[in-house]
């Protein structure tokens, strides 16, 4: 799968809960897993038994001001909201972090402000830290589509993955090296016309 997307939670109430989420995360293939204004317990570890921080980096971020992302890393914020986005109808970026708020509350506004894209998953009232974070990662891996499609009864035959077709080479560095030795033209052009 192309892309990449890390997951972290803002403060933290239930370190337990962040370690589960953790875990998961190692298991759907995070990049990175971060906190933001947290506090981070030694209970963290007890339930992240895969022991993620040492398998995948682990960023802590002392405030929203030192929140850090790579270059084209969309942030994407969780949370009940009525101007958030339904899960099911989202497009995930190649490139994302996930943030959720923790247990005992939700995103501060300031986080919120920092966000490219705010998603919802559609239930009656909030659900569990680690739980609402893996139905999001469970949501990303099933919209890369590298799964054949349901049947249409259950039980049915699953459909087999169509084989990837690949198109034309794109000639990226060669059509930059001409656009840069293109301008260099026009730019000694213009030298010489005002020689003269």
């Amino acid at each position: 799968m192309r892309g990449y997307f890390g997951i972290g939670v803002e403060g933290l109430s239930k370190p337990m809960n962040a370690g589960n989420l953790f875990r998961s995360a190692h298991a759907f293939g995070a990049s990175f897993v971060f906190t933001v204004a947290a506090a981070c317990s030694p209970e963290i570890r007890k339930s992240d038994t895969s022991d993620t921080a040492a398998q995948v980096p682990f960023y802590r971020f002392d405030s929203v001001a030192s929140l850090r992302l790579p270059d084209g890393c969309a942030l994407v914020g969780v949370e009940l909201r009525d101007d958030a986005v339904d899960l099911p109808s989202f497009r995930h970026p190649r490139r994302a972090a996930y943030v959720l708020g923790m247990e005992r509350g939700s995103l501060s506004p300031t986080l919120i402000d920092c966000c490219d894209h705010l998603i919802k998953i559609p239930t009656r009232f909030s659900l569990n830290l680690a739980a609402a974070g893996a139905i999001v990662m469970y949501d990303r891996l099933l919209s890369a589509g590298r799964f054949g499609a349901r049947p249409v009864v259950p039980g049915g035959p699953v459909e087999a993955i169509p084989p990837h077709a690949f198109g034309q080479p794109v000639l990226r560095r060669k059509a930059g090296r001409e656009t840069r030795g293109a301008r260099a033209h026009a730019r000694r052009t213009e030298d010489q016309d005002t020689i003269r």
